[in-house]
């Protein structure tokens, strides 16, 4: 393996670098957008300089090509020539020139796991280094693992598998008590079979091909007590299997998920381009990384909230079982103009009061967002221009929200600006319906105009139906005529709301929105003397 450049990343003094520790963006040129560099690599122009040649590189050869000018990077054992796109990358040059001349797969794993450079740089590529590549991290061996995580983690978990003349079951045994379905993701098609098991902060992963077909349909059950999760497969045919298959890519592994999450939803990248209002928070996506999967899924329904916001229904596919936690993303992936863009969205219930029926099995079938459509974006009206039947691919679940924040839970207090709205939906959800100890949930929701409320009516209704909920609706720009509270966050507004009954209460805030709203707001809670461990910030 080449020697890797030993400097920081992003380097101390440049411009990616901000004040106070976090990443931004830098200005690019005109003509030098994301949109700009797509029609270049499809012009035809000989990006590399080699004539459409792709030749063998050694080491040597790759030191030499160092320069702004002439600046070729290894990444997982292929070399590019990014002197062209140099003025496209939003992390500006200096970042680049970090891996001049040599093997930068590390740093380009530490900021750009999730881009998907073989898209972007397709036409740069010059060739293969004349060594073996470097070998993806994030997959240790048992023993390694198993010792890494032996004091904070969990113990290394198994499965095991038995059939019928027509089921076959896989169990999995994850050694903890935490247990649910919204911890196990499975997919199937055609002879693959995929498990995805949440356990702490580990993903266990089962990926076999199945030596005989199934059906698509199955079940999952969860045995909550002693930790094991079943998964029954229908045989197409009633023969005996003798084995139940062979093992495909990363099987029987289990991940620390700090390896499969996305660099670009940590704090230190929130700091990103000031002017949130604008659809920035595009991506190009790598599908090899360890731990991030898709499947297709059906759109079939699309209505309007409000004058720019949709709300979309996705239908999982049959031979999928996803249930996304509370209070974490998925991403939404399109193929636009030749490129696969992503963007990170959270869902939410199809309804505020359908929810509080009483108890009946949630439709797991399908997945809703509440999507702002931004008409001079990339993403969003490429997403809006999808007719009923098309088909979007859905990520699995991401997020470091931990569920346990609500045991004992007494006041929980959200704050949310516009599409910011969206993680709270499924936090009022549980909050007013499976928190036997929460006494208040107050909601203080930040819009521009009237107009532009989501689901006003169904929030005001929730609150008339159930006593503990407060809503309040704060308006930056309103009409003459509006009586409620107006401006933006400030210690003001803030510490009417946040009045807590008793001192020794239990509380909860959660923030989300722009993400200057959010740094915003968590500053005023800080000092307002709220803790760390009171306040939880949605950064995606």
């Amino acid at each position: 393996m080449l020697n890797v450049p030993s400097q920081s990343f992003p380097a101390p003094r440049s411009q990616q670098r901000v004040a106070s520790g976090g990443r931004s963006k830098v200005p690019l040129k005109q003509g030098r957008s994301l949109m700009d560099w797509i029609r270049l690599t499809k012009s035809g122009k000989d990006l590399t300089g080699l004539k459409g040649r792709l030749i063998e590189v050694t080491e040597e050869e790759l030191k030499k090509h160092n320069k702004k000018d002439d600046c070729w990077i290894c990444i997982r054992g292929f070399v590019y020539n990014v002197s062209p796109y140099m003025e496209y990358h939003p992390g500006g040059e200096d970042e680049l020139m970090r891996a001049a001349g040599s093997d930068g797969t590390e740093l380009f794993d530490q900021v750009h796991r999730w881009v998907n450079y073989e898209s972007m740089l397709k036409e740069c590529l010059v060739g293969r280094m004349a060594i073996k590549p470097a070998v993806l991290k994030g997959m240790l061996p048992k023993s390694q693992v198993t010792d890494t995580l032996a004091k904070e983690g969990p113990s290394y978990p198994s499965y095991d598998w038995f059939q019928t003349n027509s089921l076959v079951t896989i169990a999995i045994y994850t050694k903890q008590k935490d247990i649910n379905l919204d911890s196990i993701i499975v997919d199937h098609q055609d002879d693959s079979f995929r498990a995805e098991t949440i356990i702490k902060d580990c993903l266990y992963l089962i990926h076999i091909g199945l030596s005989h077909e199934v059906q698509e349909d199955f079940s999952v059950r969860v045995v909550e007590s002693v930790g094991k999760i079943e998964i029954v497969l229908k045989k197409k045919e009633n023969t005996s299997w003798d084995f139940l298959g062979h093992p495909l890519e990363n099987h029987n592994s289990l991940i620390p998920r700090k390896d499969t999450e996305d660099p670009y939803m940590k704090d230190s990248y929130i700091r990103k381009n000031i002017n949130q209002r604008r659809e920035t928070f595009i991506f190009t996506f790598n599908p090899d990384v360890v731990g991030l999967y898709y499947r297709k899924c059906q759109l079939i329904s699309k209505e309007n909230v409000t004058h720019d916001t949709r709300l979309f229904c996705l239908m999982l596919p049959p031979s999928t079982h996803l249930q996304v936690p509370i209070g974490q993303h998925v991403y939404l992936k399109l193929p636009i103009t030749g490129t696969e863009i992503v963007k990170p969205y959270t869902p939410v219930s199809g309804s505020l009061l359908s929810e509080f029926k009483e108890p009946v099995l949630p439709n797991n079938k399908y997945i809703y967002f509440l999507i702002k459509i931004y008409h001079t974006g990339l993403f969003t009206p490429e997403l809006d221009r999808l007719q009923i039947g098309d088909f979007v691919s859905v990520s699995s679940p991401e997020g470091n929200f931990k569920i346990s924040k609500f045991q004992e839970l007494e006041d929980l207090f959200l704050l949310a600006a516009g599409t910011g709205f969206t993680p709270m939906v499924k936090i009022l959800n549980y909050a007013l319906t499976d928190i036997p100890s929460l006494r208040k949930v107050k909601l203080m929701f930040f819009n521009k105009t009237e107009d532009d409320i989501i689901w006003r009516s169904q929030l005001e209704k929730l609150a008339f139906k159930d006593k503990r909920l407060d809503v309040e609706f704060v308006l930056s720009a309103p009409i003459s005529e509006w009586n409620g509270k107006q401006g933006h966050i400030s210690p003001a507004l803030l510490s009417e709301f946040l009045k807590i009954n008793l001192d020794k209460s239990k509380v909860l805030v959660c923030i989300c929105g722009p993400v200057p709203f959010t740094e915003q707001g968590v500053r005023l809670l800080q000092d307002l003397n709220f803790s760390k461990n009171e306040i939880h910030s949605f950064t995606a």
